[in-house]
């Protein structure tokens, strides 16, 4: 045996795990399974102990998630155990207007049965996803959970070590950093961001309502920001309502009763009476982007190295097409023979990744700030943009297929 061989034997069995994934959310256990079924060993830490993530409540927290993203879960075992819980998107409309007014004459209206491949995508509860990626990991050999805080971390000659709140320490060849916009692990990678407030917050909650959805999406832009209603099983939709930040608060505050009174001029009476239904939340919103997406012995992926504006949701769709897209390289690399931590192998990931994601930025912080304004010019002119779309099929197809996540470079796993 050659004396390169030895020594990669030699990194392998002092190595904790292949790679070390930093964030248990959504984005994290999504990578771990795909490594793992790759034949990688994985190791997830999250501050969050494994309880109290995998039994959340009912709150209203729903995903859409695209049709590309749907394959990237069947491919990973995960679609089976929550498909039942998933509403399938049908129809997505946009429309613009003000509250209590209704909307403008001007609209786009997609229908999924204008594509082969079926639904664009499907809504699904946050709960339903989260609880079976947590199953998922735990029956899955090569995947170890710790519950923990990263405190520090180091590349060595070999790899990269980490180590923990709790005085342990890791090692692996490579670190992915799915712990958000907040990210530690870019941070102390020294990974800088550059992102802006959009002076909006979106408040999110469930309703109840009188009339059936039939899987129609709507999105209603509105002055200070839009209004997303998005079906769920049964008479529910999750909304996803983005105001000024000062009335966002001023809402917040108000009681179940008095914040259903604001809302229902601007949701509209096509679905009957609504009741609120479950807990409501919020959260501010701005654009935050890693600068680069590697380091050394580092990769970012989701909201670490993309925070977007809900405006589309691809938020996690965008996610998960990072994990496909660094599961392949690392994943081709190992076959090659080669360091997969190595940084010409995370460059490729990068590489795959950052145009996209810069290019999704920019659409929706453009969409967001000239849809959420009361200009009548600009007002006038996307309305026309609207009607012009919708009547070309061609190009609505188009539109189509990139709100079902079909085009664009795919990773293997989002292929079907």
């Amino acid at each position: 045996m050659d004396i390169g061989a030895q020594a990669d034997i030699l990194r392998h069995m002092t190595r904790d795990s292949d790679i070390l994934i930093v964030g248990g959310g959504l984005n994290g256990p999504a990578l771990a399974l795909a490594l793992a079924q790759a034949g990688h060993t994985v190791t997830v830490i999250d501050a969050l102990p494994e309880p109290v993530r995998k039994n959340a409540a009912f709150d209203g927290r729903s995903y859409a998630l695209a049709l590309a993203s749907v394959r990237l879960l069947e491919a990973i075992g995960i679609w089976a155990h929550v498909r039942d819980s998933a509403q399938p998107m049908l129809e997505i409309k946009v429309t613009d207007g003000r509250a209590g007014e209704g909307p403008s004459p001007f609209f786009l209206h997609f229908d999924h049965a204008e594509i082969e491949e079926g639904p664009m995508g499907h809504m699904l509860e946050d709960r339903f996803l989260r609880r079976a990626f947590l199953e998922a990991m735990q029956a899955e050999a090569r995947i170890t959970q710790l519950t923990d805080t990263v405190v520090a971390q180091e590349v060595t000659e070999h790899g990269i070590n980490l180590t923990l709140a709790s005085g342990k320490m890791l090692t692996g060849g490579l670190v992915v950093g799915c712990d958000g916009r907040g990210s530690g692990t870019a941070a102390r990678a020294g990974i800088t961001r550059t992102g802006w407030g959009y002076g909006q917050t979106a408040l999110v909650a469930a309703i109840e309502h009188e009339m059936p959805h039939n899987g129609i999406a709507h999105q209603f832009f509105m002055p200070p920001g839009p209004l997303a209603i998005l079906p769920l099983p049964g008479n529910v939709s999750s909304i996803v309502w983005s105001e000024s930040a000062d009335t966002a608060a001023r809402f917040d505050a108000l009681s179940d009763a008095d914040f259903m009174e604001v809302l229902r001029p601007r949701f509209g009476d096509f679905l009957g009476a609504l009741k609120l239904r479950g807990k409501r939340y919020t959260y501010p919103l701005g654009l935050s982007l890693a600068n680069s997406f590697v380091a050394d012995r580092v990769a970012l992926a989701g909201d670490a190295a993309h925070g977007l504006h809900p405006i589309a949701g691809q938020g996690l769709n965008a996610g998960l097409r990072d994990i496909g897209a660094l599961t392949q390289v690392i994943t081709e690399a190992t076959r090659r023979g080669e360091d997969f931590g190595a940084p010409d192998v995370l460059a490729r990931y990068q590489q795959w990744r950052r145009f996209d994601t810069a290019t999704l930025a920019l659409t929706t912080d453009i969409t967001n700030r000239l849809f959420s304004n009361d200009n009548p010019l600009l007002r006038c002119a996307r309305d026309l943009g609207m009607g012009a779309i919708n009547a070309m099929p061609a190009l609505r197809r188009g539109f189509i297929r990139e709100a079902a996540g079909l085009t664009g470079d795919l990773p293997e796993l989002m292929k079907g």
